[in-house]
């Protein structure tokens, strides 16, 4: 299933310290989800143009759903500057609530790569949503939780050849929890998904539609 989506829309909207830059995937059908998706380190190059997060969002596209990308805080045209993760999650959790009140009764998805993945996770856990993908997850950000897990359907997704995230560690990671998310490691893929992101794309597709 491949359905059509119209042009990107580019807006602001108000987030915690001004505005947060986001841009609307909507497809040519009727959705009924809306996919927020976060992207990698803002402080490495990362913004909502990421081929991986792109990708996040084209998958859920694919599916007939809402993709909605943003520019975390001093990225882009968003305003305020990097925050090391707290004032990130802030932003995802007002994206998520503007998503809601945009499009009223549609079931929220979230999703994430690397950096983007951790914050996704930590804004899941204080504003749960229907499903939670998180691509290469930098474990820094999540090591603080203090077992706190999110709620509900949740997908990691991992390169084994990760040259930034250990997939041991990520493996390790998973499996400790109270109640483990569905873990697929792709072998071969390193961390950007080089050469491997339609096989990225068919495991996103194929467990948010599972």
């Amino acid at each position: 299933m491949n359905v059509a989506s119209a042009s990107p829309t580019a807006l602001l909207i108000d987030g915690p310290v001004g505005a947060i830059e986001v841009l609307i995937d909507e497809p040519t059908v009727d959705a009924q989800h809306v996919a927020v998706v976060c992207h990698p380190h803002p402080l490495f190059g990362g913004n909502m143009t990421n081929k991986v997060t792109h990708i996040l969002a084209r998958s859920c596209n694919d599916l007939g759903a809402i993709a909605v990308r943003f520019n975390f805080r001093g990225v882009g045209k968003s305003s305020g500057t990097h925050d090391d993760g707290r004032g990130e999650t802030d932003d995802v959790v007002a994206v998520l609530k503007w998503s809601e009140q945009r499009w009223p009764g549609k079931s929220i998805w979230l999703a994430g790569f690397s950096f983007g993945a951790a914050m996704a996770l930590r804004a899941a856990l204080v504003h749960p949503v229907a499903r939670l993908v998180t691509v290469a997850p930098a474990l820094r950000w999540l090591q603080q939780l203090a077992g706190a897990e999110p709620k509900g359907p949740w997908l990691i997704a991992q390169g084994d050849q990760d040259e930034l995230v250990d997939a041991q560690a990520v493996r390790k990671w998973a499996e400790n929890l109270s109640q483990p998310p569905t873990l697929v490691i792709l072998a071969g893929a390193e961390h950007f998904f080089h050469g491997r992101l339609n096989d990225l794309r068919d495991v996103v597709k194929s467990w948010l539609i599972s």
